[in-house]
């Protein structure tokens, strides 16, 4: 299988329209949903579909969405997919550009409490859950001492892992098995730090 490409970010235009809470919040939806209408959206967002409309079109500048073919026959919808198989920010691309590391930082502080909130709602309603899935979810802390390139060699190496998973499922699901499938988030973290 090949890699699918990501939508490598490199302007600032681009990531400040992704570092706005609601639209990572909608582009975490369309993510799930592979395609969908600003209305489908701002029903799982909860907000108003002309706000929705407006951040898509804002993310859609940004070059982090497209729209879609048409999937019903009323014409006036305007179908909206992931322009790409996620993005990623590069180090090397705003170290030198002050302006950029200051959003990008805004941006992980945004997907930081965001990815807690989910968890926490997770650990609110996990007696929800039956328990096969309370068994299957994953809370776990290492703390190895790693070099620089270890890390790096760590993070390539999950997120093959991870991709591969999601490809499978994704296969899977478009081939009809969708029975038993739930939308899974898998938050990894890993950064040095000093005691």
């Amino acid at each position: 299988m090949t890699s699918p490409e990501t939508h490598r970010i490199t302007e600032l235009s681009t990531l400040k329209a992704i570092s706005h809470p609601l639209r990572m919040r909608l582009y975490r939806a369309l993510f799930v949903a592979r395609t969908a209408t600003a209305s489908q959206l701002a029903d799982q967002v909860d907000e108003a579909v002309s706000l929705v409309s407006y951040h898509l079109r804002k993310l859609a500048d940004g070059g982090l969405i497209e729209e879609a073919h048409t999937q019903s026959t009323d014409g006036r919808e305007r179908w909206w997919q992931p322009s790409s198989y996620g993005f990623r920010i590069n180090e090397a691309d705003v170290e030198d550009a002050p302006e950029l590391a200051a959003a990008s930082a805004a941006f992980g502080r945004t997907v930081s409490e965001q990815r807690a909130g989910m968890h926490a709602r997770f650990l609110d309603e996990r007696l929800t859950w039956p328990v096969a899935w309370r068994s299957a979810s994953i809370s776990s802390e290492w703390l190895p001492r790693l070099t620089a390139a270890e890390l790096a060699a760590l993070g390539a190496e999950l997120e093959a892992v991870l991709q591969k998973y999601d490809q499978a499922a994704r296969a899977a699901a478009a081939a009809g098995d969708t029975e038993g499938r739930e939308n899974v988030a898998v938050h990894l973290h890993g950064f040095p730090y000093r005691p």
